[in-house]
């Protein structure tokens, strides 16, 4: 008999469950319209397939993308390439297999170069599958490409070594022939 009530209940909440997930036309709608609102005004955005994450990792992931200034969505896919679709981008997204959703950020590769973090932390769990950068539909090699791209205090501090260096080299040499001289 308790076997039979577990059945049962297994039964109901499977099929409550699918109920749950159906979205309504003006959910859809209003998802459609937020996703178009960041393929418009975000700096970047990259498509993500996550598979396998336990709810600790993805907490701690989206926590981290926080501090970083990067936003995190699971979105459905076809909501996604009507969004895509329907933005300044007008464009299509490409295969993504799996889960997906959509990181974004002000910060033109913060995004990109985060997710890449994240893609190395939980191995065979996220990917990046492509993106848009600079109002273009990337596909996934690019992005991964623009991840690669140190951060702008990185770039500075490189500069700044880079216009530092002859400067410190004459410097050594002067010093050299001052001390050879006398």
């Amino acid at each position: 008999m308790s076997q039979a009530l577990d059945l049962i209940c297994f039964l109901i909440i499977k099929q409550t469950s699918k109920f749950i997930v159906a979205l309504k036309r003006t959910e859809k709608e209003q998802v459609v319209s937020d996703l178009k609102n960041v393929f418009d005004t975000s700096g970047s955005v990259v498509f993500t397939r996550f598979d396998k994450l336990t709810v600790e990792e993805s907490n701690a992931m989206r926590k981290d993308l926080r501090a970083q200034g990067v936003n995190f969505k699971v979105a459905k896919k076809t909501l996604a390439r009507i969004a895509l679709k329907e933005s300044k981008v007008a464009a299509d997204m490409g295969p993504v297999e799996g889960e997906m959703a959509v990181a974004y950020s002000e910060d033109e590769i913060a995004a990109a170069r985060e997710i890449l973090v994240f893609q190395k932390r939980y191995a065979e769990k996220i990917f990046i599958e492509g993106g848009v950068f600079q109002g273009e539909v990337m596909d996934r090699d690019r992005m991964v490409a623009i991840a690669q791209i140190p951060g702008m205090q990185t770039l500075r501090g490189m500069f700044v070594n880079l216009i530092n260096s002859p400067i410190q080299r004459i410097a050594v040499v002067l010093d050299q022939i001052a001390q050879t001289k006398a």
